[in-house]
């Protein structure tokens, strides 16, 4: 049988408060310090997770654990963030209900951190592949970015979210991730030019500060020492833990995972060191004829520097800090800024371009993990925003957090009750009224539209004339002052007149939380939020690429004269959007609590704890779930759990689930009105109920404990005997067995010895006879041996008289011929010297005659005659020789005859020269008009692609034939062919890549001397016609592929639809037909050839780019094109 746990097995304290006997806040702090004493942080409150922040690491996150709470009910197991989870995901996968999990808390209880876990056990559950894996990865990626731009170091968290943050992640039907989108909410920009003592800037300075390359931050402008910068605080630069280096890194690559291009990287970059150098601006003042001050830049290496960064005229933004121009309809009025007002704009301008960078961030991101598919998709919503706030002192951003905490409150509340009474509904249960705090009257005192706070605020900061702080609290003294939930000092109710507690500046609001004071200063300004129009037109002048996407209310030919939205009416506006994003999905709760302030483990202060679960309303929770049944279970775990408390249900219950229920519950002789039997579920009405049945169930474990133990006990016993016995067998076996073996042992060795001997006996008789027969036959042998010899000897020496007679015979004869033969000899030595005589006389006197006729000659010119003759038979035999090895009439063939002499080299290498030309003009001489132009379109090819591109040296062999599709033969592109004025110079087959999928279609590429036109294959009909001039360079790669992309001319009609880009086989052909048709046109500039392995193309509005790379593509040795995000396209070359 499977064993079942549940979240009341070994359960630390109380697992789900709402069980929690008696409830009074005194015992839930209890509850929850004794649960965090045993390392138990999380804690359930109905379907409510209430996570506590351990400042350290627990082993409850790992692999093992997400299996374990995997596919699991949400009770089953004890509680963990795990739990809600897959809860949600599970909805969302198998009942097709979008879902959002709300994450809520103060700074530093660990909101981030639960998203991140809420994320991950997500992206483990769900299903896995490569795009699923992309898709992931992205999101999970987005993380690292927005933390780095939005994220800070406070005296409470050393990585506080200084946003709100909402992300819609969409499944498709299988429950797999096809993307998201992310909203966020009030990113605190008044941090980027002030930060409280102790506090660090956002993230991203200090890292782009530690981590950059010095290459990078010398074209940034910037230092690596932080105190050069006004905006960077110095006491808290360096934070215990936090390698901002190591972060850097780990940004700069999730940007890129994330989809982003080199050039926004470095975009982003640069607006963030224009911030630093901005903070760096400092004024002077400058008296003018008037009177009047007039502010000036007091050194302005940082203003140039910024300026070069950003691409704006340094003399545009010095005027923008020095004066401001008011226009009303068709007037424009021109003052002078103060050293405090130029402080202001600068500081407004830093705020604004680092909030609206901010806000292009999270565009961008958006644009990179949004689903690609237009069929619906199921939705889950993780919102990550600010707790309810309640500091010493408190503004104008204290109090709009805290109106989005009493929205999400009052949300909740509503969708609890919805939830109970749906439930109690389904399965039949009597619904009661629940008597409980509707936060409404506060929301409608801060949003209502005619007497609201922030409707009198926008009001007073539209209103002409003089408008301070003191202005609108005056304001909400007159309005608001009879209001139940609204306390100020000056308010028409007398009874606040002696409270010393609230000061003259400051009102107070009761929130559902408590009693929150507000001081009024800055109300106005913060609320305001304005911008110079003369800045807003100077960052739209820059040459940056980003500048006129997040500030595009500085465009002239766009003037608005209408007053820009208020803080407070924005942030009104997307709470209320928001809140009907929640209305609309089904919702999870997880309630962060910070255990301490010290950010130190092991420490659990009771006041701070307390205060946060009065304002985070748990109480109030527990009462709405608490008010009707506390507790409900389905009928078939209950009869599980609970059956051996009957002897009926015990050990097995035949009949239905719920008729065992309610025997068991007979038995149990439990009041009826402690529980109720609905369709699916019994409902228990007090927690009491429940641990008298854990009681009972305890105690009757403890028995069934002990019958087992003595069951086993006895199997135990049993096994071992049978086990002694069964081995007292099989000793007894073995003995007999081993001695029987000895037995048969020593038999064996007698008579093995008795074999022995009788076997030696027989071999010594044998051994006898055989020695008898051979003395016998080595007798016989000896007698014949010695009759042979005999006689031979006798047949020898008759043998030797007969030679000795012949011998002598031979002898006296070759004597005779030798005397003969010697005599001979001396007769012709005697007649060759006589004749050798008479032939040297001969020779003597011929060259006595000869030395005598031309001894004149020989004195004076006999050396040079000698030389030049030899000189001239030496050059007669090379000739004759040059002739029989003259090399081949082809104009490769190198080889030439070496010279004999090392005076000849000259001659020798003129000569070779004269033949190679001679050589090379015959061959010349031979070609005809069409192949001149085949060669001389060859040799642009290797002046253009040789030692440049890999698919060159294959194609050199391939002559260029112009047209591969036959198109003046062929009757199927007779009407295309009608359609082209021009003489075709190619035609060729092409494909056409797609830029959504990376796929190609087929097309027909003419060129002609004056344009190309792409035509459908099958159809023949003209899909693009391009002139020539329009075409303004052509990119490919460095590798063995076929891509190529025809770049057009911006502001041209054919660049409509943006650039080409296509692959072919003949891709070196087409390109040098392009080159050459270019270059012979007078009137257009050369056509440039770009070889790189990453290029931009255009597409309509947007740059891909795309980037090879050497890998394997699954269809085997072509090249392959697959689309990476919105901005990139790969594609993967063959490995050569």
């Amino acid at each position: 049988m499977e064993v079942k746990t549940s979240l009341l097995d070994n359960m630390i304290g109380v697992g789900d408060m709402v069980l929690l006997e008696p409830l009074s806040e005194e015992s839930f702090i209890e509850n929850l310090r004794n649960r965090f004493d045993h390392n138990e942080i999380y804690t359930y409150i109905g379907s409510v997770v209430i996570s506590m922040n351990p400042y350290r690491s627990l082993p409850i996150f790992t692999p093992e654990k997400v299996e374990e709470y995997r596919n699991r009910n949400f009770y089953e197991l004890s509680p963990h963030i795990y739990a809600l989870a897959d809860e949600a995901y599970r909805s969302l996968r198998d009942q097709d209900k979008d879902q959002c999990i709300l994450i809520t808390g103060e700074s530093g209880a660990g909101k981030t951190e639960a998203s991140k876990l809420v994320m991950s056990y997500v992206a483990a559950v769900c299903g896995k592949g490569q795009e699923v894996n992309k898709v992931k990865e992205q999101l999970l990626q987005s993380n690292p970015v927005l933390e780095a731009f939005g994220n800070a170091k406070t005296v409470r968290n050393d990585n506080s979210s200084r946003f709100g943050k909402y992300m819609d992640i969409e499944f498709d039907f299988k429950g797999d991730p096809l993307g998201g989108v992310i909203s966020n909410y009030l990113l605190e920009k008044s941090r980027v030019v002030k930060q409280p003592r102790g506090e660090r800037n956002f993230h991203i300075f200090y890292q782009l500060l530690s981590g950059a390359s010095d290459d990078t931050l010398k074209k940034l402008k910037l230092d690596r020492d932080f105190s050069k910068y006004n905006y960077l605080s110095l006491d808290s630069a360096s934070v215990t833990g936090l390698d901002d280096a190591a972060c850097f890194r780990t940004v700069r690559n999730a940007m890129q995972i994330v989809g982003f291009m080199e050039d926004e990287v470095q975009s982003v970059l640069e607006l963030v060191a224009a911030v630093l150098k901005l903070g760096n601006i400092e004024f002077k003042p400058e008296s003018r004829v008037n009177g009047f001050d007039e502010s000036r830049v007091k050194d302005k290496n940082d203003l140039k520097e910024m300026c070069e960064l950003l691409g704006i005229e340094q003399s545009v933004l010095e005027r923008a800090f020095s004066y401001r121009t008011v226009e009303a309809k068709m007037e424009k009025v021109s003052t002078t800024l103060n050293v405090s007002q130029a402080y202001y704009a600068r500081d407004a301008l830093a705020k604004n371009l680092y909030s609206r960078l901010f806000s292009w961030l999270v565009t961008r991101i958006n644009e990179s993990i949004k689903a690609q598919a237009k069929t619906r998709h199921k939705v889950m919503g993780v919102l990550d925003i600010y707790g309810f706030e309640i500091f010493e002192e408190n503004s104008f951003e204290q109090f709009i957090i805290n109106y989005c905490n009493e929205k999400l409150q009052q949300i909740f509340i509503e969708l609890t009750l919805r939830e109970e009474q749906e439930e109690y509904i389904r399965e039949d249960i009597e619904w009661t009224n629940i008597e409980y705090f509707n936060n409404a009257v506060i929301c409608d005192l801060i949003e209502n539209n005619q007497n609201g706070i922030l409707a009198m605020l926008d009001e007073e900061c539209l209103r002409p004339g003089t408008v301070t702080d003191d202005t609108f609290l005056d304001k909400l003294n007159t309005i608001c002052a009879e209001h139940q939930h609204f306390e100020s000092r000056l308010s028409k109710n007398s009874k606040f007149l002696t409270d010393h507690s609230l000061p003259h500046s400051c009102f107070r609001i009761q929130h559902y939380a408590g009693k929150v004071l507000y001081r009024v200063e800055g109300f106005v300004d913060k609320n305001n939020d304005l911008l110079y129009r003369d800045l807003s037109q100077a960052m739209y002048k820059a040459n940056h690429s980003l500048m006129k996407q997040i500030f595009p209310e500085g465009n002239p030919a766009k003037v608005n004269l209408k007053r820009p939205p208020t803080a407070g009416f924005q942030f009104k506006a997307s709470v209320g959007t928001l809140m009907r994003n929640l209305l609309t999905k089904n919702p999870n709760y997880i309630r962060c609590i910070k255990p301490n302030d010290k950010k130190a483990a092991h420490i659990f202060t009771d006041t701070l704890v307390c205060h946060q679960v009065r304002y985070l309303g748990l109480m109030e929770n527990v009462r709405v779930r608490r008010a009707g049944y506390a507790f409900r279970q389905m009928y078939e775990p209950c009869l599980e759990r609970y059956k051996m408390l009957c002897k009926q249900t015990w050990p097995h219950w035949r009949g239905p689930t719920r008729e065992g229920v309610e025997v068991l519950m007979t038995d149990l002789q439990i009041s009826t009105e402690e529980f109720a039997y609905g369709r699916s579920k019994i409902f228990i009405r007090n927690p009491r109920t429940l641990f008298f049945l854990e009681e009972k169930r305890r105690g009757c474990l403890e028995n069934l404990a002990a019958l087992i133990q003595k069951i086993y006990r006895g199997w135990k016993c049993r096994k071992h005997f049978l086990l002694l016995k069964k081995s007292q067998v099989v000793v007894a076996a073995w003995y007999r067995r081993y001695a029987q073996q000895k037995k048969y042992q020593k038999i064996k060795s007698s008579t093995i010895v008795m074999q022995s001997f009788i076997r030696g006996w027989k071999a010594r008789k044998i051994l006898r006879e055989l020695k008898y027969q051979k003395r016998c036959k080595e007798a016989v042998t000896t007698i014949a041996a010695y009759w042979h010899g005999t006689q031979a000897r006798r047949e020898l020496r008759r043998l030797k008289d007969k030679a000795r007679n012949k011998h002598a015979v031979s002898v006296i004869w070759a004597g005779w011929q030798g005397t003969k033969a010697r005599r001979e000899l001396r007769r012709l030595k005697e007649e060759a010297r006589r004749k050798h005589a008479i032939a040297v006389i001969w020779a003597y006197w011929l060259g006595l005659k000869v030395r005598r006729e031309y001894r004149k000659f020989f004195r004076a010119h006999a050396g040079r005659k000698i030389y030049d003759f030899t000189i001239q038979r030496i050059m007669q035999k090379y000739f004759l020789n040059l002739k029989k090895t003259m090399p081949s009439m082809s104009p490769i063939d190198k080889k030439w005859p070496a010279r004999p002499y090392q005076f000849m080299e000259g001659a020798n290498t003129e000569l070779r020269r004269i033949f190679y030309l001679w050589r090379c003009k015959k061959y010349r001489s031979q070609f005809t008009e069409d192949k001149k132009a085949v060669y001389e379109e060859k040799l642009e090819a290797s002046e253009i692609f040789k030692d440049k591109k890999a698919l060159y040296p294959s194609s050199v062999s391939q002559p260029f034939k112009g047209d591969y599709v036959e198109i003046n033969k062929n009757p199927k592109y007779q009407k295309l062919n009608s359609a082209v004025e021009e003489k075709v110079l190619l035609a060729d087959v092409v494909n056409k890549i797609n830029r959504a999928n990376g796929k190609g279609s087929s097309r027909i590429f003419l060129l002609t001397k004056n344009n190309f036109v792409l035509a459908d294959q099958k159809t023949g009909q003209v899909k693009a016609s391009v002139p020539l001039p329009d075409l303004t360079s052509v990119s490919v790669s460095t590798q063995n592929d076929g891509f190529f992309a025809l770049k057009l001319k911006e502001g041209s009609a054919s660049a409509a639809k943006g650039d080409f880009l296509l692959s072919s086989d003949h891709l070196i052909e087409i390109i040098t037909k392009l080159h050459r048709a270019g270059t012979a046109m007078a009137d257009r500039e050369q056509i440039n050839i770009n070889i790189s392995d990453e290029f931009l193309v255009q597409f309509k509005q947007d740059k891909v780019c795309v980037k090879f790379v050497q890998g394997g593509p699954k269809n085997g040795n072509s090249a392959a094109c697959k689309r990476k995000n919105n901005r990139l396209l790969e594609v993967s070359v063959p490995s050569p």
